[in-house]
């Protein structure tokens, strides 16, 4: 069954890449009589014109994510499944060690009052929340922007400050150092904790760690993806309790283990 499913799998690669010239063929051989319905495959990385993204070797892009045009993504960022980023009429920098959660929209500013075209720009080591908007703002260095939070044009987010979940951040507005601002229009609400500023910073190094982990399972051929499948079968069923009454130890495969700097709260074994 190993050499059938991957000869499936192979030949349904091929039918996906060839998929594409085989309409266009099928259209031809139709004729005046045929009717052409545009194919569209998702992109990950799309031009504009001739701006082009720049996505650092060392940074996690998931498939599902678009960058578009005008984009720099330094080294060790993550950008999530689903996430857009539309660098058209102006400029998007992501800093380095920065993760920009699942479904989340970058974008720039046309004009604000002042008539400039704001670029959108954010720093090193920056989380972005889940399902976030960022229009023509700035966030600096190790600052936090809660999940559905909205930033519009002019925004300054300062380092170590924090945006709270679902704030609407109004145009023009400044977050200072070490602040929490939250509510819809978003306001002071209390200085951030010790605790609360190395948690920023300890978010954006888990996410780079989580972020590799996705990188490695995206990169697996066939033969990996399969041989996972047999290991984890072979460990579903393992009763400790039970090795040790009998004196067999079992170690799980390294494939089947996540690093502890995923999964922080995980404590060690006793040895």
């Amino acid at each position: 069954m190993g050499s059938l499913g991957k000869a499936i799998y192979t030949v349904g690669f091929w039918i996906r890449e060839t998929g594409q010239a085989l309409d266009r063929l099928g259209c031809r051989l139709q004729g005046n009589y045929y009717f052409q319905e545009q194919l569209s495959r998702h992109r990950t990385l799309m031009n504009v014109f001739d701006k082009a993204p720049v996505v650092d070797k060392e940074a996690f892009v998931a498939p599902s994510a678009s960058i578009i045009g005008d984009v720099q993504v330094g080294r060790a960022a993550s950008i999530w499944y689903g996430c857009v980023l539309r660098g058209d009429v102006n400029s998007i920098s992501v800093g380095s060690g920065t993760n920009i959660q699942d479904n989340s929209l970058v974008h720039v500013a046309k004009s604000n009052l002042s008539g400039k075209v704001l670029p959108t720009v954010i720093g090193d080591n920056v989380t972005i929340g889940h399902s976030a908007v960022l229009h023509g703002c700035t966030v600096e260095d190790e600052a936090f922007v809660g999940m559905g939070a909205t930033l519009l044009d002019g925004v300054v987010v300062e380092r170590n400050s924090m945006v709270a979940a679902g704030a609407l951040v109004r145009q023009n507005t400044r977050i200072p150092c070490g602040e929490v601002w939250g509510g819809n229009p978003a306001r002071f609400l209390r200085k951030l904790t010790e605790e609360e500023i190395v948690f920023i910073s300890q978010s954006a190094t888990n996410y780079s760690n989580l972020a590799r982990v996705h990188a490695a399972e995206n990169s697996k051929n066939f033969d990996e993806i399969e041989f996972e499948k047999v290991l984890r079968k072979k460990f579903a069923r393992r009763d400790e309790e039970y090795d040790s009454m009998i004196g067999v130890v079992r170690e799980v495969p390294p494939q089947l283990i996540l690093p502890d700097n995923v999964l922080p709260d995980k404590s060690p074994k006793a040895a």
